[in-house]
């Protein structure tokens, strides 16, 4: 396992950890080691992913960062050792790549289709400059096309107050809406949200499901976003906590559910020899922590959302997760 031990990431890169190792105590299964290396050491994670390939890994987790993924895949890919990441770039995933992340076409997809359930037909958007914003607009475009809804505007901004609120001046301009993604993170929703007065419903990304906080912004209580499932989480956090005496990032289920990839694969991968990578392959898929996914041919995990409506406790699922693909 690859991941920030060390860094501002590294408090979430050992909560990953953990919960693989927590994975490996509840399973009970004797056959699997997990070694974890930090992805911050010198080098970064293509001298991690050496390591770990010299110590006889046949198996890598991780890393968590898209740029470490660039930086670790060609180094597996070169020894056959395949790679499942925890990033949410789907740029990063193929070619021996599987990545855990739940992406943000995704995400956005799921509360698009949900909104357009509840009669919403046209669509607005604000998005940062960058490369998640470019991709949270295409899939605002895209999934809105599919509903056979329309998309009016979309704005971008620098990640500034004055830029943000500009953006959503621009899109009132644009007129009135019956949906509005905030293709961003909470706390950038917090400062959009007052200012945006063209749409019905306001609608978020993959990146609003951490803030369990979310409600405190009066403006955004009644919108809708797409997360994975929590309960199972819950139950995760109930068992960290006996063990590690603390309660860990969300993205400790990544970690968790990969391993139980790993685990699953187990009966078919006999000590000493290579991962065997075509059982990540399912369409049926696997039920791990954060509910039922698969991996597609491209590598990125496929999983089936919730969608959930902002409260002023947090929030509340209004369309549960599908049980089957």
């Amino acid at each position: 396992m690859i991941v920030p031990l060390t860094g501002p990431d590294g408090s979430v890169g050992t909560s990953i950890a953990n919960a693989a190792k927590l994975a490996l105590l509840d399973t009970r299964e004797q056959s699997i080691r997990v070694q974890v290396y930090d992805s911050n050491r010198t080098g970064g994670a293509a001298a991690a992913t050496q390591q770990a390939i010299a110590d006889g890994n046949r198996l890598i987790l991780g890393p968590l960062l898209a740029e470490d993924v660039r930086a670790a895949a060609p180094v597996a890919r070169s020894a056959g050792i395949p790679v499942i990441a925890f990033s949410n770039d789907e740029g990063v995933a193929g070619d021996g790549v599987y990545i855990m992340g739940v992406t943000p076409d995704q995400s956005i997809s799921r509360v698009v289709a949900y909104a357009r359930s509840k009669g919403a037909n046209s669509f607005g958007g604000l998005v940062p400059t960058g490369l998640y914003g470019q991709r949270a607009a295409q899939s605002l475009i895209e999934s809105v096309r599919r509903s056979g809804g329309r998309v009016n505007s979309i704005e971008s901004y620098d990640r500034t107050p004055a830029a943000i609120g500009d953006a959503a001046r621009r899109l009132n301009a644009k007129g009135p809406v019956d949906a509005v993604l905030i293709g961003d993170a909470t706390r950038t929703a917090a400062i959009a949200a007052p200012t945006l007065k063209v749409g019905g419903h306001k609608l978020g990304t993959e990146l609003w499901a951490t803030d369990r906080t979310i409600g405190k912004t009066a403006a955004l209580r009644g919108a809708w976003f797409s997360a994975t499932p929590d309960t199972q989480f819950d139950r995760l956090v109930t068992r960290y906590r006996a063990r590690y005496g603390k309660t860990p990032y969300r993205l400790a289920s990544l970690g968790y559910d990969a391993m139980l990839l790993a685990v699953r694969s187990a009966p078919n991968w006999p000590i000493g020899r290579a991962f065997p990578a075509k059982t990540l392959i399912d369409k049926d898929g696997f039920a791990g922590v954060d509910g039922n996914f698969r991996f597609g041919r491209d590598g990125a995990a496929e999983r089936l959302l919730e969608v959930r409506q902002v409260t002023a406790a947090g929030s509340s699922v209004v369309s549960p997760a599908a049980t089957a693909f």
